[in-house]
């Protein structure tokens, strides 16, 4: 099963799932930019990047230094200031930044200008913000200049909005693909030029240019479209439509994005799955057209909403619009695939929420955003977080909430009391001074146990039930529900947990045989079950830094408290596979089909494994028998009946690989 990269992680399901990460503020800003204008030049064939930025900044305090992100790939030729004259500057390649020295103070609340000539070879991850991940480079067939690559000077990444004006020539065979684009032309020496304006406060920092096919748009729609290379063209179209459905129902559920238009652009399969921009997705190539990888089309596009219509005022608050995003892919599912998909994907949401939940989300301003603390907190229990409100408001009430609040903060950043303070205004019901303390500036989740007892009503009236529910903290207040199930109708009551012990009391007709809390999820919430799939995630999160003896620590935690999990036992026989321990890979692969079973997936790459090992231990016949009994689960998650047939077909190698 492939192995997902650092910021970018397979979820417990099979799903991978994918976070555009916030790079850390390390100093406190002293300004702000409010507006680019850039002139580019691309050299896919030199790898060059040629440019000039003139930065418009805002002093927020008085000030005579001004601090930029500049990627270390690029070096300043020439820096001048509002009249012209030459600044001095100095480049910190640690941190990737160049501090700028005004010529004099710049007093709070005033703008200046500065411009930038710079230059450099763009290519492989070396330079890049995030290691092992290419950011920015300019490369044939695809050049990727993505926002997060500071390629051109930022400040405040995802919280410092701004407007740009970009102009990029690239040559004549390559389309460029950016926010508002607005016209080309042809120029002399088999170049074009593409101008592209984006006049909102925002996020329009993402270029990409390549050798893309003629433009693609779904059939009967020309406000979505797709720019992929030769391999894509096929599925392109149908990939298309299901971008068009996903965009119609966030505006139907959202209102209406900053701009109606979409385009989807592929993208190189060594950066990021899945990035965005305004009326900007970004997909790998080796995900576009999938079926599995619909929920991270999703979640990019979602972004256009929690992301760019409204942003994090500070990364302490972008649990706001990452939980959102990821909400709001699970909202979609939920439509597109019903509630039980929806139920069977909470799990995964809440083992990544409780992961690394060792610091409030109020407090993630400084944490590393590429941590695997910052990438399970600020998406997954942000959409915890949402998802527990939705219980408590219902969703009319939810919905009419996440529309004021996109409608009071469009073009804005917002902060966690400005979420706090519209759902107070529309009486939404919820106590938010409880629910942040405890979600949004705590820790931890509760336990819950239960204790009942039954008394028989006279008179054929019933059965009384006088329970007591505990959990272990303190503070925690929620309304809880309770699932009875009883020898006949099976009934449902909320229960206003308050503190460590609350009581109640509920009278049934049939006898109570079963009491259930939280039945559908709604809670996040400490099991047995949770705990084993907190240390399997932990494990897989370790196994993508290359801590594989971490790892395995983590997944015998996770056996430890589950002896016939699947899951843990399969990916205990990754990690024996990798090592080239053929014999205890095959073991574990062997005790993940003994398993319980959960999640379902197992047991198709279980097979595969197998098969693989037999194939790569000269047993051919064991392992062709290993992947029929894989095509015969019927399960494709993640193309795994795909992966058998095609070693059906021929032999596995490790070499063909490249392991």
């Amino acid at each position: 099963m492939p192995t997902a990269a650092r910021f970018c992680r397979a979820a417990l399901s099979g799903v991978l799932v994918c976070v555009t990460p916030l790079l850390a503020q390390t100093a406190r800003q002293t300004i702000q930019v409010t507006g680019y204008t850039i002139d580019a030049d691309l050299d896919p064939a030199t790898n060059k990047l040629s440019a000039t930025a003139i930065v418009t900044v805002n002093a927020l305090e008085d000030t005579s230094t001004a601090t930029f992100e500049l990627n270390n790939g690029l070096r300043v030729t020439q820096l001048n200031g509002p009249n012209g004259k030459p600044l001095e500057s100095e480049r910190n390649a640690r941190n990737s930044t160049i501090a700028v020295a005004l010529p004099a103070t710049l007093a709070k609340g005033t703008t200046g200008t500065m411009s930038f000539t710079y230059n450099g070879v763009l290519s492989g991850s070396d330079t890049s913000p995030v290691e092992g991940i290419k950011t920015a480079e300019v490369a044939n067939p695809i050049s990727t200049l993505l926002y997060p690559g500071r390629w051109f000077p930022v400040i405040g990444l995802f919280t410092n909005r701004f407007t740009m004006n970009l102009h990029v020539r690239v040559p004549g065979d390559q389309t460029a693909v950016a926010s508002g684009f607005t016209g080309k032309k042809s120029l002399p020496g088999n170049r074009t030029e593409f101008d592209f304006v984006w006049s909102k406060p925002g996020f329009p920092g993402t270029l990409v240019t390549g050798k893309f096919l003629p433009v693609i748009h779904p059939a009967g729609v020309s406000n979505i479209s797709l720019y992929v290379l030769e391999k894509n063209k096929a599925t392109a179209q149908e990939y298309g439509a299901v971008a068009q459905r996903q965009m119609e129902y966030f505006t139907t559920t959202f209102g209406q994005p900053e701009s109606s238009k979409l385009q989807v652009v592929e993208l190189p399969t060594d950066t990021f799955t899945g990035t965005w921009a305004p009326e900007l997705a970004g997909i790998a190539g080796n995900r576009i057209g999938l079926a599995n990888s619909y929920r991270l089309l999703s979640n990019t596009i979602a972004h256009q909403w929690w992301g760019s219509e409204i942003s994090p005022a500070t990364l302490g608050d972008a649990w706001i619009t990452n939980g959102m995003a990821r909400y709001a892919e699970l909202m979609y599912l939920e439509e597109s695939a019903g509630k039980g998909a929806l139920q069977a994907v909470l799990p995964d949401i809440q083992a990544s929420a409780l992961a690394y939940d060792t610091a409030p989300l109020s407090t993630l301003t400084r944490v590393d955003p590429f941590s695997p603390q910052f990438q399970s907190e600020t998406p997954d229990k942000g959409a915890m977080v949402f998802h527990m409100l939705r219980y408590q408001m219902g969703d009319e009430k939810f919905v009419a909430f996440l529309r004021g609040l996109l409608s009071q903060y469009t073009d804005k950043s917002v902060r966690g009391t400005d979420v706090a303070a519209v759902l107070n205004a529309q009486n939404s019901g919820v106590n938010t001074a409880g629910f942040f303390a405890q979600w949004i500036d705590g820790t931890g989740a509760p336990n819950f146990t239960d204790k009942f007892s039954v008394f028989r009503l006279g008179g054929n009236k019933g059965f009384r039930t006088i329970g007591s529910m505990s959990q272990d903290l303190d503070l925690f207040r929620m309304p809880v529900e309770l699932r009875i199930e009883t020898d006949g109708k099976t009934e449902s009551q909320r229960i206003d947990v308050s503190g460590t012990d609350s009581t109640y009391t509920i009278e049934t007709f049939g006898r109570p045989r079963r009491i259930v809390i939280d039945p559908d999820n709604w809670i996040l919430k400490s099991t047995p079950d949770l705990a084993v799939r907190v240390s399997v995630l932990r494990g897989q999160l370790l196994v993508a830094q290359g801590d594989l003896i971490g790892a395995l620590a983590e997944y015998q935690k996770a056996l430890d408290q589950n002896h016939s999990s699947s899951l843990a036992n399969y990916r205990i026989a990754e990690i024996f596979f990798t090592q080239r321990n053929y014999q205890s890979s095959a073991n574990s692969y062997r005790d993940a089909l003994r398993g319980d079973g959960e999640p379902k997936w197992t047991e198709v790459w279980s097979h595969i494994g197998l098969g693989k090992i037999f194939d790569v231990t000269g047993q051919r016949d064991r392992a062709v028998n290993e992947y029929r009994l894989a095509v015969q689960t019927n399960d494709n998650t993640q193309g795994a009946i795909n992966e058998a047939r095609q070693w059906l077909t021929k032999p596995y190698t490790r070499e063909a690989q490249g392991q």
